[in-house]
């Protein structure tokens, strides 16, 4: 494991390669459509990119404002998704279960965290930084443009839903 990941989650057990935990990753991404055109093989290499990590109740992943180098792929327990109002008030914008990824839009863009990303309960995930990204990419294009696509797929959904949300707050209509 690069010691890179080891700085980002100081703190928190670290559960070795993914790859050490492919029959239940696999069986948690058979759960999420997002994940479907990914077969075993797929899975496996996937999973070699990425060091698992376990966190505790209230840990938070992502924080709101900092750098986006990497995402994360929830595994196991819940993680609330929250974000900081004008007012100051930390508003719940989601609830995350395992198979979803947060935090994939700064790891593209290299914005700042849009959101912060905390445990409600105890929780295993993975990480995937913009390098391994890259180098997935490099190394396995296949796979690379496949997860790439999924991802894009993730963004656009969310992106839809919060068009959809804000549509009837902007024109008074309902939709």
């Amino acid at each position: 494991m690069k010691s890179g990941y080891r700085d980002l989650f100081p703190s928190l057990e670290y559960l070795g390669s993914a790859t050490r935990y492919i029959s239940e990753i696999s069986e948690i991404l058979d759960r999420v459509a997002l994940f479907d055109d990914l077969d075993l093989s797929e899975v496996k290499s996937l999973c070699a990119f990425m060091p698992c990590f376990g966190a505790p109740r209230d840990t938070a992943l992502i924080d709101e404002g900092f750098e986006g180098e990497f995402l994360v792929i929830v595994l196991t327990g819940k993680v609330k998704v929250v974000k900081q109002a004008a007012d100051g008030e930390v508003v719940t914008i989601a609830i995350a279960d395992p198979g979803a990824s947060l935090g994939e839009m700064s790891m593209i863009d290299g914005q700042p965290r849009f959101a912060s990303c905390v445990t409600v309960e105890p929780t295993d995930f993975a990480v995937l930084s913009r390098e391994d990204l890259t180098r997935m990419v490099n190394s396995m294009p296949r796979l690379g443009n496949k997860f790439l696509l999924l991802l894009l797929q993730v963004m656009t959904g969310r992106l839809r839903s919060t068009s959809n949300n804000l549509l009837p707050h902007i024109t008074g209509a309902t939709v």
